[in-house]
This record gives C-alpha cells, structure tokens and sequence, in this order.
C-alpha cells in the first residue's frame, strides 16, 4: 500500500468520504472535458466550418463557444465541490487586444483565464492539432501553434490587433514547485514589438492539485481554493530603451515579470 492510501485511510470517515468525492468529482469534470471536446469536434465545429463565413468569423465564434465551454466546466467542477475560487480585478479583462500573462501553477489556469476573457486567443502546442478530442477545437479557433519559431510572435502580435486577448504563460509550463520561476522572454518580446501593455494575473492556489508532476487524483486533503488576482497594467514604454536594444529591454522585463509573479497573490494589494 503507497504512502497516499495509508494517509488517507488515516483520515476520520467523515473526511476520507469527503476525498473519496473528490477525486470522483475531478473524474466527472475531466470526462465531461474530453466528451464536450470530442463533441465540438465532431459535431459543432465542422458544421461552423461548413458556414460561408470568414476566417476570423469563424475563428471569433469558435472562442465564443470555447469560452462559454470552459465557463461550464469551472462552474461544474465548483458546485461538485472540488474547489472555490476568488477573482479579484475581473473588470480589467473587460477589454480588447489584452495581452495578458499569468503564473502557471496548476492545469487549470488556462480553463479559468478562459473562461473569464472573451475573444480569448492562446499559444498551443503543435501537437494538439492533431489531437483526437483538442485538435478540431485548436483549429477552428484559429489559436496561435508553438511551432512557428520566429513568426510566432508576429502572429500573437497580429491577433492582438485584430482584437483578440492573448493569454500566455511566461514560463512556458506548470511551475514545478518549489524551483525558482524561470519566465522565457517571448512574452516580453511579443509585448515589446507589439507595442502591447501588459495585463497581469497573479494565481495563489491554496492546498493545490493539478500541478506539474502530479496525478489528477492526487488531492490534497482540504478542498482547494484559487485567488485570481488581475493587477495594474504593465507599461512596456518603462522597459523599452532605442540604447539599449530589444534584446537588453526583453531582458529587463523578463526580470520585472519574474519577481512581479514570484509574489504571492494572496499578499498583494490591488
């Protein structure tokens, strides 16, 4: 018997039935992820690209069902007990060609920014096109793949000008706690050339699952509570000098972002 099964066998009955919910629950939220997935793909999708519509049309109403998805999913997995969450700052997603990015800590991150940001556009992996439940949805939302090399910031610049909120995560992938933050500097490159101001979300799980590593059934033994904290916006005008050159500016905001998002959430003052 594993360590896991003895602590939680370790637990009052009360307690141990409450996490044997749980991780039921979290099964019920992933299922209901991967058949709504395989659902647009088959059926919706084709269908809305059937439709004599534009690109982008096509691309804006597949993030309008993407999002209103993703708004169903967090608010099934909260009623079902898995977890509560917090947002602070909401009105400051309420606009336009948002360039936002977020610390990374769990898997849900990308569903819960999702949910909350309309016309939301994302960096994916290649891969995911070719994906049985995710690859048709990736498509048909018109989302940015990881594979472009160098046009890859052109593209998240030219959606941010088309009106759409681009989400990233600087650090490429979850935060493998407790290792110091790495942030890469595309997102800094993206904002710099772009001209884009930064939005910033700050994301404190209290009592965490999901993260990198880790079992979707491995869940801690209180129920999870996420802070969402949308900050003040990021100038890049303050990081950017013609001196010194992007490569010196990206770095000087790599660093600003690196110790922004290394402060806990839960501590800071909007």
């Amino acid at each position: 018997m594993s360590e896991r099964s003895q602590s939680l066998l370790a637990l009052p009955l009360l307690q141990r039935l409450q996490q044997y919910w749980r991780i039921c629950a979290v099964g019920i939220g992933f299922a209901s992820f991967g058949v709504g997935g395989l659902v647009l793909g088959i059926l919706v999708f084709p269908l809305l690209g059937a439709w004599p519509w534009h690109a982008a049309q096509r691309a804006n109403i597949a993030k309008w069902i993407i999002h209103h998805a993703f708004r169903s999913l967090i608010g099934l997995m909260n009623l079902l007990g898995v977890f509560s969450y917090e947002v602070r700052g909401l009105e400051r997603l309420r606009h336009g060609g948002l360039l936002i990015l977020a610390n990374h800590p769990t898997l849900l991150d990308t569903v819960f920014l999702m949910s909350f940001v309309d016309r939301a556009d994302c960096i994916v992996k290649a891969s995911l096109a070719n994906n049985l439940f995710m690859g048709k949805t990736v498509r048909a939302a018109g989302y940015v793949f990881n594979d472009s090399g160098a046009d890859m910031v052109q593209d998240c610049i030219r959606s941010l000008r088309a009106g759409n909120n681009m989400i990233i995560f600087p650090e490429g992938t979850r935060t493998l706690s407790p290792a110091p933050m790495r942030l890469k500097r595309g997102a800094a490159r993206i904002a710099l050339q772009g001209g884009m101001d930064i939005t910033p979300v700050r994301i404190h799980c209290a009592n965490p699952f999901l993260r990198r590593g880790e079992p979707w059934y491995s869940l801690p033994v209180r129920r999870t509570h996420f802070e969402i904290v949308v900050g003040d916006t990021i100038a890049v005008r303050d990081f950017a000098s013609p001196a010194d050159g992007e490569a010196m500016a990206a770095r000087r905001l790599t660093d600003h972002l690196t110790r922004y998002f290394s402060t806990d959430a839960s501590c800071a003052k909007h």
